[in-house]
């Protein structure tokens, strides 16, 4: 554990070093060093430094509204928000996931395939997969898709195919590849013709082939330099995520299972509608963004890690030949002894992922039972509703409360980049701890900082949603770049002039 660079003891005099923004990531955020004289790192920390506030936002509007307003929070998992509010809505209406027409639950799952697909894939393809194939020292004209269609043109170009077919998935189902409309109170609004089943047909073999070989990809990259990638941003943490009834591993419906770092199953098949029993948020004045932790464990042992990695460790085995077959290599390589704990694994993971999905996606387009247009089920009005999903950067969960006349007076998203706060920030601090202090810091140094951030996928724009106790800094620059004029408020609420927050 890094968390005595959280904070320096004597910040006074320190050198401050920042990387600003963050990039090939979504959203935006900034790392901040602060160096004694020896170059030894004192204090490091990942801020997230938008603001969006779609929870009061959405606040005094009609419930049906929500699934095309949440959606709003972000253009890469659109998707996830507008299913998991999906799901609370249903319960608003009375419906629970057992009622749901068996066609319009199999549209969701695909939906939500393919969105989990072409995340993954612009995840790992567009964004990281430079730092794995030219090494994390590369030059800076290297670190980008362009350069790896130009060095690798067969792996750039299946990945970019690949993210097309998660598109053209969504674009089937909802109308658009961004912020289409499918899921409404109930059901679906729509049936899948055979013309688009049969579209979507065309491909998927060609997709599978490809799932499988970003697998191998991942897995020699990662082998290629076996001890320095388990190690790097690597730390020990609990586990949280959605599980199959079976246990299989569930990205769009299930019960709660939480690991600690031995392997030790915490709780399982929790019910996530009492998720506010097993899940606190804690406010830092540095950072827009929260930091979850289990009740049970309190804030320091609390934190635990989301998203592939953590589904991957969770479940008994994968319900897909192929993805079952790469997740038990997986664990064989990499688990010490129990879980798998190398931040970097993620990629593993989430390319394990991507080959399930495209595995489900050929299984649905075989059901003729997509086709039904019985798509809405209705039942009896509730004043709460909770949907919880496995979204592609992890466990997302929605909560809204409504009145008499069915507007919302209460919303409380938890967003998966959230559950992650504190590893991130822990993976930065390893990293800065082990490779960074000490040494005179270099642009290729830095870059190291944002690898260990990138493992995680973060969605930062997603994830930045509280008010009323978020410090605010607001900053005058003239021409020159000069700052003439500083004004903050402080996360108690007194405004102050001139100094850092």
């Amino acid at each position: 554990m890094y968390e005595h660079l959280e904070t320096a003891a004597n910040p006074a005099g320190l050198k401050r070093v920042a990387v600003d923004p963050v990039s090939r990531v979504e959203g935006h955020g900034k790392v901040t060093l602060l160096l004694d004289d020896q170059n030894q790192v004192q204090q490091a920390r990942l801020h997230i430094v938008e603001f969006r506030g779609f929870e009061k936002f959405i606040q005094g509007r009609p419930y049906w509204e929500l699934p095309v307003l949440v959606q709003r929070l972000c253009g890469i998992c659109p998707v996830s928000h507008h299913l998991a509010a999906a799901k609370a809505i249903d319960q608003l209406v009375g419906i629970d996931p057992a009622d749901l027409p068996a066609a319009a639950d199999k549209l969701r799952r695909l939906l939500h395939f393919g969105q989990v697909l072409q995340s993954h894939a612009l995840h790992f393809f567009y964004l990281s997969s430079p730092d794995l194939l030219f090494g994390f020292d590369s030059e800076i004209g290297q670190r980008s898709v362009v350069a790896v269609l130009a060095d690798h043109p067969e792996i750039g170009l299946q990945g970019v195919k690949l993210r097309k077919y998660g598109q053209e998935v969504i674009r089937m189902v909802s109308g658009k590849r961004v912020h289409g409309t499918g899921a409404i109170p109930g059901g679906m609004n729509k049936a899948l013709s055979r013309e688009e089943r049969d579209y979507l047909l065309q491909d998927i073999g060609q997709i599978v082939d490809w799932a499988k070989a970003a697998v191998a990809l991942v897995k020699h990259l990662h082998n290629a330099n076996r001890p320095f990638n388990d190690q790097f941003a690597t730390i020990r943490s609990n586990y949280l995520g959605l599980v199959n009834a079976d246990g299989a591993l569930e990205l769009y419906h299930g019960g709660i299972r939480a690991k600690n770092a031995d392997g030790t199953t915490l709780f399982d098949h929790y019910d996530y509608c009492d998720y506010q029993d097993l899940i606190r948020e804690e406010v830092r004045s540095w950072t827009y963004m929260k930091f979850p932790y289990l009740t049970a464990l309190g804030k320091a042992d609390g934190w635990y890690r989301v998203g592939p990695l953590a589904r991957v460790n969770n479940c008994d085995f994968i319900d897909t030949p192929l993805a079952e077959v790469a997740r038990v290599e997986f664990k064989q390589q990499l688990a010490d002894p129990a879980l798998v704990h190398s931040t970097l694994a993620f990629h593993w993971a989430r390319m394990i992922e991507l080959l399930h999905c495209a595995e489900r996606i050929e299984q649905l387009l075989a059901d003729p039972n997509l086709l039904s247009s019985d798509l809405v089920a209705q039942g009896s009005k509730r004043y709460q509703g909770i949907g919880v999903i496995e979204a592609p950067r992890g466990t997302l969960f929605h909560h809204y409360q409504i009145d008499d006349n069915d507007i919302v007076t209460k919303a409380n998203l938890i967003v998966s980049t959230t559950s992650n706060n504190t590893g991130m920030n822990e993976s930065v601090r390893q990293v800065a701890a082990e490779y960074l202090s000490g040494r005179e810091l270099t642009e290729p140094l830095l870059n190291q900082l944002e690898v260990a951030i990138r493992a995680y996928d973060p969605c930062l724009s997603c994830a930045t949603h509280a008010v009323g106790k978020m410090p605010l800094q607001v900053e005058l620059v003239d021409a020159a770049g000069r700052v003439v004029d500083r004004l903050i408020r402080h996360s108690n609420g007194e405004f102050a002039r001139g100094d850092a927050v």
